[in-house]
């Protein structure tokens, strides 16, 4: 049986759990990482601390930068924030063969339709992922809650492989829950119908997940958000199939009352973000689609007034 060599972009909360958790598990997987991140987990391996699994240190755990990548990758895993995907364009066409699959994995919604048309010799597929973990500090993750799944899927049902069935099996056997869609479409907007309006909300009112948790403006705004990417998802012609608030409330109740979106973090840091995806993009898809989303633009017009683009 075929046993899949994985590339895996971008070590922070995403990419390192991902590397961690398959790396336990024998997956032959390489982290792409820079800087002393990078030099920590050569050094001393990537240290977890988890709510599920505790804490460890996987060690040894193959990590290189861009330029010391010498193998030939069947699936790519693109974990970057979406402000550094087009300088991981380059290195994909350099290092891809010709039937390697590049899964990217960002919060933000058509990433993969995007990636295609920049590497129209592969198969790219859409792909989200929900969970709760950062960077704690060079060559540490930490993950926080239980959920760690990874969705992802062809745009059209014809590109379908049997490597796609073999990833999930992969994942599976690694601690994470791989979902092979039949409608990544739909599945990946319902993961942005979470973190799009977690981060606009959170950012308006400054917030952690624990205030949005109780009864109060931020709640209701974070309901107000979602009801907008609802719409939104009518509108583009893939509804979603459940009840997209109660859904949502759910995950936000299960988290750590700590827990804050990527992006928020990055504005407090004063670093690049992903405001345009998250936020002002959502304000040219209602304009796009001819839909209301007056919440949005609330906040989208308060985030330009404080100079975040």
């Amino acid at each position: 049986m075929k046993h899949l060599k994985y590339l895996v972009i971008g070590a922070g909360g995403t990419g390192g759990s991902i590397g961690a958790y398959m790396t336990e598990a024998g997956k032959d997987v390489t982290l792409i990482a820079r800087g002393e991140h990078l030099k920590q987990m050569q050094e001393h391996g990537l240290r977890m601390e988890t709510t599920a699994r505790g804490n460890y240190t996987v060690q040894p755990i193959k990590a290189v930068d861009m330029e010391h990548y010498e193998e030939r990758p069947d699936v790519v895993f693109v974990c970057v924030k979406g402000y550094s995907l087009e300088e991981t364009i380059p290195f994909i066409r350099k290092v891809a063969g010709q039937d390697t699959i590049v899964i990217p994995i960002l919060n933000i919604y058509g990433t993969g339709g995007r990636m295609q048309e920049k590497l129209p010799g592969l198969l790219v597929t859409d792909g989200c992922i929900y969970i709760a973990g950062e960077i704690k500090e060079p060559g540490t993750i930490l993950l926080r809650g239980d959920i760690f799944r990874i969705v992802y899927g062809v745009r059209n049902s014809e590109e379908l492989r049997p490597e796609l069935f073999m990833v999930a099996q992969d994942l599976k056997e690694s601690g994470i829950e791989g979902v092979l869609s039949d409608n990544i479409r739909r599945d990946a907007l319902q993961k942005f119908a979470y973190v799009s309006p977690m981060a606009a909300c959170g950012l308006y009112y400054h917030v952690s997940a624990g205030e949005v948790q109780k009864t109060g403006n931020p709640r209701d705004t974070f309901v107000k958000l979602m009801k907008e990417i609802d719409a939104l998802a009518v509108a583009m012609g893939v509804p979603f199939l459940v009840d997209i608030v109660a859904t949502n409330l759910r995950i936000l109740d299960t988290l750590n009352p700590e827990a804050s979106t990527s992006m928020q973090r990055d504005v407090y840091a004063g670093k690049h973000s992903e405001i345009d995806g998250l936020i002002y993009e959502v304000v040219r898809m209602g304009q796009r689609y001819d839909v209301p989303v007056p919440t949005y633009e609330m906040i989208a017009k308060k985030a330009k007034a404080d100079g975040l683009c």
